[in-house]
């Protein structure tokens, strides 16, 4: 009797767990500062300096000297942190005490410093999405891999946001578990010569999950699909074989043990 280690198990137990797409979150990138409001603070603190050194070389009360610095310095950090700038494919969700007050851009906007976040910045062009299918059940049980990609866009920036915690993994998801339903309903024969049909349906199943979050699907194009070998899959123990052979039916399904007794 070959006895095997556990971490050998878990290993391969983590290896039949479908892999689901893990993809960075979408538009949360940070952009506290960028290359205009940077300017602005550089712009503003040196005339500051300029004009502290000025009234000390004048003669001026020390105190003016310090109120000047301290406000030239609240200045440039406002300019700092208020000036946004959006690309042209780009909208920006601006949330007010964590009340949402509206999109800016594309281009130049400015926001009030601590009042107001920008959480997410949204991209509206088209995006491509890979999803696939391993080692997944036909309607005429033959196991097969699906690959196929998917091309969408985001058309209400709110819904995205707002609606959906990360919209780009949440299509990826939403494809993926469509793509296995569609599989477990269609016949190998269907899906090898029927792959326009299975296009339109997965389009239209995967468009009617993500409308209500504001995004489109505009196609779905099934790249390959490959059924897999018999030799490649893993050997079914034999409560499985029996119950899935014809004598099990006709025996009502008793397993061996009980037959043998």
């Amino acid at each position: 009797m070959i006895v095997i280690p556990r971490s050998e198990k878990r290993q391969k137990e983590r290896k039949e767990v479908p892999e689901f797409p893990t993809l960075p979150p979408s538009g949360l990138e940070t952009r506290a500062v960028n290359g205009v409001s940077l300017t602005a603070f550089f712009l503003v603190l040196t005339a500051t300096v300029v004009l502290a050194i000025a009234l000390g070389l004048w003669g001026a009360h020390p105190g003016w000297v310090v109120l000047v610095s301290v406000a030239g310095l609240l200045a440039a950090l406002y300019f700092l942190f208020a000036i946004k700038v959006a690309n042209q494919w780009e909208k920006a969700v601006v949330l007010r005490f964590g009340k949402f007050t509206g999109l800016r851009g594309p281009g130049l906007f400015w926001i009030v410093p601590i009042v107001d976040t920008i959480p997410v910045w949204i991209d509206h062009r088209v995006m491509v999405t890979p999803f696939n299918a391993e080692k997944t059940l036909t309607k005429d049980t033959v196991p097969v891999d699906v690959d196929a990609v998917l091309f969408w866009l985001v058309w209400d920036a709110e819904k995205a946001a707002l609606e959906v915690e990360d919209y780009k993994l949440a299509i990826s998801w939403a494809a993926q578990t469509a793509l296995r339903e569609i599989i477990g309903q269609m016949d190998l024969a269907d899906i090898l010569v029927g792959r326009a049909r299975m296009d339109a349906e997965l389009q239209k199943i995967i468009d009617e999950r993500t409308t209500p979050w504001g995004i489109t699907v505009q196609s779905v194009d099934n790249r390959w699909t490959r059924q897999i070998p018999q030799e490649a899959l893993p050997k079914a123990s034999p409560a499985t074989l029996w119950q899935t052979s014809p004598p099990a039916a006709a025996l009502g399904a008793r397993s061996p043990a009980l037959l043998a007794s």
